[in-house]
């Protein structure tokens, strides 16, 4: 069944004070306090406290730094395409990696991955200094003029490949790396300062995870944060990626919850909101099923995993999954946009195609759901999600299953 396209979710799935005692530009496009508001709620919601934090979310530009077709979706709490095969983060991910980061206000800063710039400008009036590079230069030069037209005069930018970091300028309190390599970069291992901490997501091409490293006695400790998905890091780590190979094939990875991981939660599945993996002996497959609870009528309960998809050679997916409910109320008319979907994207990340695997209601008990998904030629990604998104009440998932049928 194929539903009217939801950018303003499916775009998601794919994210003030120069410096210390220095006033605010006045150049600065200020967002109104309706959107603005809003969007702080949402990053509140998903675990960004810090209000230094938050303060600079609420404080930067979000629609400047995207381009002028995508503005309309700047201030929702998802990601969105910015040109050249890449995306700028959703906000509440930008707070949580700043949050883990822990800016202080006489730290200097090197992020890898300057995109459009946004997450150097929410960086800007928490800590002295920030250096950022970018290897697409199209992206690196824009980002360059939109933070110095802004007056964000405490950013430094340049072209390069973000894997040999910016010796020149080592070494750093805070490294930020807003690309996933296969592994930590050892040029960034070297000019991270003794005591300085760097978050950065690691993996493969659809599986990785959020790590924070901290560095004490030039030895670095590295502790697991959370499942996530980020554009792979380009130039020489891609060079040295022993995991290179994309077959367009999705793969569903954990598709019946029994390994677990970062407390209670799925390993391959992530940007969880309101859903923890549950024991459970009388779940289809296995002991655990993934269970979403929910009491906020029109907040999002969710769980996301993406997959390759080449439209180029895949004809068909086909879906099927365990599901149970119970008092599951879909609310007001447009607040339940699905309970599992798949989305699709093309090369350069844009949303093209979405379909509703299903929306339940009330009270049931386990049940066997199947349906044929058409791939659109463009496709190269897709991304199953599955929870209670927009409903209240709770809903569990089991035994998600993916099969192709080619072209």
């Amino acid at each position: 069944m194929h539903f009217v396209p939801n950018t303003t979710y499916w775009v998601v799935t794919l994210a003030i004070v120069i410096s210390a005692g220095s006033p605010a530009p006045a150049q600065r496009d200020r967002p109104s306090a309706g959107p603005r508001e809003t969007l702080l709620k949402v990053v509140s919601e998903h675990g960004v406290t810090n209000q230094r934090v938050l303060d600079a979310i609420g404080s930067t530009p979000r629609h400047l730094f995207v381009p002028e077709e995508q503005r309309k979706y700047a201030w929702y709490d998802m990601a969105l395409p910015i040109g050249n095969k890449q995306t700028i983060s959703p906000a509440s991910v930008v707070g949580l990696m700043t949050q883990y980061l822990d800016p202080q206000p006489t730290d200097k800063v090197l992020e890898i991955g300057t995109g459009s710039g946004y997450q150097a400008a929410v960086l800007s009036p928490l800590v002295k200094e920030v250096y950022s590079i970018e290897i697409v230069e199209p992206l690196g030069k824009t980002a360059a003029q939109t933070l110095k037209k802004l007056s964000y005069r405490n950013v430094s930018t340049k072209i390069g490949d973000g894997y040999q970091g910016w010796a020149e300028h080592a070494p750093f309190d805070k490294i930020i790396v807003t690309c996933s390599p296969e592994r930590i970069p050892q040029p960034l291992v070297d000019q991270l300062q003794e005591g300085g901490r760097m978050i950065i997501p690691l993996g493969e091409r659809f599986q990785q995870a959020l790590y924070l490293f901290t560095k004490s006695d030039g030895q670095i400790r590295k502790e697991a944060l959370e499942p996530t998905f980020f554009v792979p890091m380009t130039g020489h780590a891609e060079d040295i990626r022993e995991v290179k190979e994309d077959s367009g094939r999705p793969l569903l990875l954990n598709g019946s919850f029994e390994d677990v991981a970062f407390e209670n939660l799925p390993k391959g599945w992530y940007y969880v909101r309101h859903g923890i993996v549950q024991s459970n002996t009388a779940a289809p497959d296995g002991q655990n099923s993934f269970v979403f609870s929910n009491d906020v009528p029109g907040r999002w309960a969710q769980a996301l995993q993406a997959m390759g998809a080449d439209g180029r050679k895949l004809k068909r997916i086909d879906v099927s999954l365990s599901v149970r409910g119970k008092n599951v109320d879909l609310g007001p008319r447009g607040n339940t946009q699905f309970h599992a979907g798949l989305g699709f994207f093309d090369a350069n990340r844009t949303p093209i195609g979405e379909e509703v695997l299903g929306i339940w209601s009330g009270t049931f008990g386990w049940s066997r759901k199947s349906m044929q998904v058409d791939v659109p030629r463009r496709a190269r990604i897709c991304i199953i999600a599955v929870g209670l998104c927009g409903s209240t009440g709770e809903l569990a998932f089991d035994d998600i299953e993916i099969k192709v049928v080619e072209q």
